[in-house]
């Protein structure tokens, strides 16, 4: 899964680069699908994200925050930087984490990433593909982001990598969601050869099925089932429960 995860966030890496090496000068300053950040402070969220594998001392300490608070602390410890000097940074450690990522195929040990979970290592790298898969996709882009060419394309390989991610994430994101449940959920993923994530135990009671960009993006709560075509199945407490998921 490793090896996976951390080629298809080589491919994403390099799809943001080219988008942000062609966007117009005016558009890093453009309001992204994240609210209250721009083009420019979503790659710098990115680029921190890779500090935190290179070297975490270059970020501000905001190990007590929560997850969300603490992407707000590096972002705005970048705000005063040039898009240029961001893009620059965003290369550089890029290339030094994917090869530390690369390297966690041989580890067995388990990582807190405090309210997102505890997880075995190996998934780290899912988690960075993920990442990239949704910003690039569903927050630099139309409908959300500012951006108005087409969307960068993706296979089969990245966003396997990022249901890898969901699929490990989504029970303890969601803990007391889950445990509402009266049986097992299927999210079903119709595209690239599809597949099937089940939460819950017991019998199935519900299924959710839709393309996979429109199951990353309901699933981060980037839009709804009604605007993106989700077809459902089952029971509707079931299905009221599932729609509130929400996976970082």
């Amino acid at each position: 899964m490793t090896t996976t995860a951390v080629d298809a966030l080589q491919a994403d890496r390099d799809a943001l680069l080219a988008v942000c090496g062609g966007i117009r000068e005016e558009d890093w300053s453009a309001p992204s699908g994240c609210e209250g950040w721009t083009v420019k402070d979503v790659l710098s969220h990115v680029d921190a994200l890779f500090w935190l594998v290179v070297d975490r001392s270059t970020l501000p300490d905001a190990s007590h925050l929560d997850t969300e608070k603490a992407q707000d602390v590096y972002v705005d410890s970048r705000r005063s930087w040039p898009a240029s000097r961001v893009l620059e940074d965003y290369e550089s450690v890029s290339a030094q984490a994917i090869e530390a990522l690369r390297g966690l195929a041989a580890q067995d040990f388990e990582l807190p990433l405090g309210d997102l979970g505890t997880y075995p290592v190996s998934p780290l790298p899912n988690a960075y593909s993920f990442d990239h898969f949704t910003h690039l996709r569903a927050d630099l882009f139309a409908p959300r982001g500012p951006l108005q060419t087409a969307l960068p394309p993706f296979d089969r390989l990245r966003l396997e990598a990022a249901m890898d991610w969901i699929e490990a994430a989504l029970p303890q994101q969601n803990a007391a969601l889950v445990e509402r449940l009266s049986g097992t959920v299927d999210l079903e993923v119709d595209d690239l050869g599809g597949g099937t994530i089940r939460v819950g135990e017991g019998r199935p009671v519900a299924r959710i099925s839709s393309d996979g960009l429109a199951f990353v993006r309901w699933v981060t709560q980037r839009g709804n089932w009604e605007e993106l075509d989700v077809k459902t199945t089952g029971s509707d407490e079931a299905l009221s429960v599932a729609r509130r998921f929400h996976v970082f």
